[in-house]
Order: structure tokens, then C-alpha cells, then sequence
């Protein structure tokens, strides 16, 4: 089984590729984010370890254009607690899976091999739910011909409410599928962007799309006129 790792840490990227290879992996590290473009675009490999933070370019960048370019390897993005994107959950950048560092070796090793028994994801599929479109691809959002602006959070959060459309989902399942796993807020956040979600994708339409079923959760369905 092939690995890219892309990491700047020279230590830290030794210390991997040594662990990996004694798994029994063959790893090709690079450390920088445009060498690590290079070789994911030209090389078959069966999962790519991004680090997040890299010169040159960073692993935001290089997993966009990877995806742009429709290539779909398994990618498992390092991210630092104190890094530039630390607010921003790894998934919503187009991420397979995600560890935080300092990291487990033994996990990074259990979640690789997931990935590779889980294979390529196939190219993501543009959900609509009338004239609400989202494409996974370039993560843009449009209401009928209108780009509709979000933030990350917000953009993760449309993409769950559109997968589970036409069913109440509860603050929990919110929190549990769009906000990262060591978030130890209440879950009084999750009302506050169904607030900003509704002011993007709703009013300026004169739509109510997004509803609350009252000490139940929240259910986003197809077009109904605001007025009615």
C-alpha cells in the first residue's frame, strides 16, 4: 500500500514514515504543499496524509485543487490546534478524515487502514432540494440562478440538513455530524446558525425552507412561499 505524506516537520515526518514502513507501507514524503500537489497528481497512491499548515502552499489549497482536478484519493488531513483553519472542520474541506496534533501513532495507523478498506470516494454528487443546489465539488451553494454566500460551519451544516432533508434532526445529531468531535460548547450554537442559515438560504427568497419542530429539532424541505 502507497502513502503520501506531505508534512513540512522533518522529524515528525521521519518518525511517521519510519513507523509506516514498518507496517508495511510504502511511504513517499514530501514538504511542501506544492510538491505535494505534484506528486498526488502524477503518482497513484492509496492514501494521502496532508498536513494542514505547509509552505509554499498550504493543504487547504492543495486538497481544493486535488478534488478540482476529480482526483479522488482517500486524503487524511493534520491539523494543529493553534493552526490558521482550526476553526474549521476538516470534512468541509473536502477531507476523508482528520487528526489533531500531538497525534497517536497507533491511531494515524488504525485510520489509514480505514480509509484504504474504504477506498476512493466516488465524485460527489450536486444535491438539490428545489431550487436549493449545493455541489460538494467546488462547495458552492445557489438558490434558484442567486450564489448564496456561507461560512464554513454554515456550509457543513447545509450539507447534514440536505442529506437528512424532509426529517427532523435534533441539536444532538447537529452537533455530533458537522462540529468537531472535541467541541465542549452547549449545544445552544446549533440555534444560533440554524438562525444565520435561515437569513441566507430563506428570507432573502421569501422562503421558510428551514423550520423548527418545537422541542424536537429542525427539518429543511423543499421551496414553500414565505407568505403562505
Amino acid at each position: 500500500m502507497r502513502i503520501l505524506l506531505v508534512e513540512d516537520e522533518t522529524l515528525l515526518a521521519e518518525t511517521v514514515r519510519r513507523g509506516l514502513a514498518n507496517e508495511g507501507f510504502i511511504v513517499e514524503v514530501v514538504h511542501d504543499g506544492v510538491s505535494g500537489l505534484w506528486a498526488a497528481t502524477e503518482n497513484p497512491y492509496d492514501v494521502i496524509v496532508l498536513d494542514l499548515m505547509l509552505p509554499l502552499k498550504n493543504g487547504y489549497d492543495v486538497l481544493k485543487e486535488l478534488r478540482g482536478r476529480k482526483i479522488w484519493t482517500p486524503v487524511m488531513m493534520l491539523t494543529a490546534k493553534d493552526g490558521e483553519y482550526d476553526q474549521t472542520d476538516a470534512f468541509d474541506l473536502g477531507a476523508d478524515d482528520y487528526l489533531t496534533k500531538p497525534f497517536s501513532f497507533l491511531v494515524l495507523v488504525a485510520r489509514i487502514r480505514a480509509l484504504i478498506r474504504r477506498g476512493a470516494p466516488e465524485r460527489p454528487v450536486v444535491m438539490t432540494l428545489g431550487t436549493l443546489r449545493l455541489d460538494p465539488l467546488n462547495r458552492s451553494v445557489h438558490r434558484g440562478n442567486t450564489a448564496v454566500s456561507l461560512t464554513a460551519r454554515e456550509y457543513g451544516m447545509l450539507q447534514f440538513l440536505m442529506r437528512r432533508h424532509d426529517q427532523v434532526v435534533s441539536k444532538a445529531e447537529i452537533l455530533d455530524n458537522v462540529w468537531d468531535p472535541a467541541f465542549d460548547g452547549g449545544d445552544n450554537v446549533v440555534e444560533v446558525y440554524i438562525g444565520y442559515l435561515r437569513r441566507k438560504i430563506d428570507v432573502p427568497f421569501n422562503l421558510t425552507t428551514l423550520t423548527t419542530v418545537r422541542g424536537m429539532g429542525y427539518i429543511l424541505s423543499a421551496d414553500r412561499d414565505g407568505t403562505s
